[in-house]
């Protein structure tokens, strides 16, 4: 049974961040979410070059998709400023710590 397009995108923007109480889309991480046949592209935007956890917050969507029978495709980039000082300032009202 396929997944629609909008469940598939839903379940995805729900993925939490390990380290903070909120999902990889509210932290502007994970953005430019589309499917296209069993595809899904995103992009995951880091809010500095070389972050030491990007590897298992990309595998945190990658496997669940993986097990659903989606590959995905994406591309990174490290976040503008704005992007920056948004991330920074949910991340120190919601991190788990």
């Amino acid at each position: 049974m396929d997944i629609s397009k909008e469940s598939l995108i839903d379940a995805v923007s729900q993925v939490g961040h390990p380290s903070i109480n909120l999902s990889l889309v509210e932290l502007g991480i994970l953005q430019d979410l589309d499917v296209i046949d069993k595809t899904v592209k995103a992009t995951f935007v880091f809010p500095f070059p070389e972050i030491p956890i990007a590897d298992a917050l990309i595998s945190s969507i990658k496997v669940p998709l993986q097990s659903m029978g989606y590959a995905l495709e994406y591309t990174t980039r490290v976040m503008t400023d704005e992007e920056r000082e948004k991330f920074l300032a949910l991340e120190a009202k919601a991190w788990k710590g």
